[in-house]
């Protein structure tokens, strides 16, 4: 098993022992402030494909680089005014920018899975001081098996691929609980090809652009979370329900109650004063939670569209998507 070490008891300790497993070519289980991260050298082959092995993540789902700081970045792709502008205000923090990777950059062709294109961000918290420390960026998708709800706590990580990690590092929950925005700048427009934790609303405010909304069926994979069927528990998930089934587990929102959830095998609620921050920092826990109960479905009422409520949707989406 992993061990695990809390690093608002012993930070030093913590860096020390993740750059060293880190240099071994093994993943660590870092804390960020969307979710729990499966980091690995992004410039070493073998640790890139422990990370694919340890997830059973397809080899064509390229991984997200984390960097400590603009000169790590800038190291390894090439922004355009656009994205700067982007990666100067809201970094550190829940936004990915898809870059062209510069051709001296040391980031191996498996963290972007043969792409021409980086996917990179610079998190917030504990992990970035282990990037910094390390001094190389880290690939780093959710510290989960591949397509199943994303960990928001050590436990999470540890439950899952805890036999198979080395080291995992404990922040308490993710303060988010969403993975990042993902956004790509073509010809002077903004594509979002993965809402997340930071609001579209809030690029579009800054930039005075419009995000483009592409179509996702059938689209290439060019950023983590295009997958159709993804974020999945193993019960079946049925979506904005207006009532519930004997033995089903929900999860509603807003302090809404249902017709029918006297019977339900759980009930629990994202935010019941309406917040969607609360319930983007909820969504993967109380999904972990719902599954653990038993019930063969988890019902979902309803959850507002506009600002983080676009991301839980994505993921509500992705979750009750057919799978293969």
């Amino acid at each position: 098993m992993a061990e695990i070490i809390d690093t608002r008891t012993e930070p030093d300790r913590a860096i020390e022992k993740a750059c060293g497993v880190l240099s071994d070519g093994e993943p660590v289980a870092i804390p960020t402030e969307t979710v729990y991260g499966l980091a690995a050298d992004a410039t070493n082959a073998d640790a890139i494909s422990r990370i694919y092995e340890m997830k059973g993540r397809p080899r064509f789902n390229p991984l997200i680089c984390h960097v400590s700081d603009m000169a790590m970045a800038e190291a390894h792709v090439a922004f355009d005014p656009i994205s700067r502008r982007l990666a100067e205000s809201f970094w550190p923090g829940p936004l990915t920018l898809i870059l062209p990777q510069r051709p001296q950059s040391s980031v191996h062709a498996l963290a972007s899975a043969g792409l021409d294109t980086l996917g990179i961000r610079m998190p917030e918290g504990f992990s970035r001081r282990v990037i910094a420390r390390f001094g190389r960026p880290l690939a780093a998708p959710s510290a989960n098996t591949s397509g199943k709800i994303s960990p928001t706590s050590a436990a999470h990580v540890e439950a899952d691929l805890g036999p198979r990690l080395k080291l995992i590092l404990d922040a308490g929950p993710a303060e988010i609980g969403l993975e990042s925005t993902i956004i790509k700048v073509e010809g002077g427009k903004l594509r979002l090809l993965r809402p997340g934790g930071l609001d579209a609303a809030a690029i579009e405010a800054l930039t005075g652009l419009p995000v483009e909304r592409p179509e996702t069926a059938g689209a290439t994979i060019e950023a983590p979370g295009m997958l159709a069927s993804h974020y999945a528990p193993g019960a079946a998930v049925r979506l904005n329900a207006e009532d519930v089934r004997r033995g089903e587990a929900l999860i509603r929102f807003g302090g809404k109650a249902l017709p029918g959830e006297s019977e339900a095998a759980i009930v629990l609620d994202l935010s019941p004063g309406g917040d969607l921050r609360e319930a983007a920092a909820n969504l993967f826990d109380y999904m972990k939670r719902a599954d653990a109960s038993g019930a063969a479905t988890i019902a979902f009422g309803p959850v507002p569209g506009e600002g983080l409520g676009e991301a839980i949707i994505d993921r509500l989406q992705r979750a009750a998507a057919p799978r293969g």
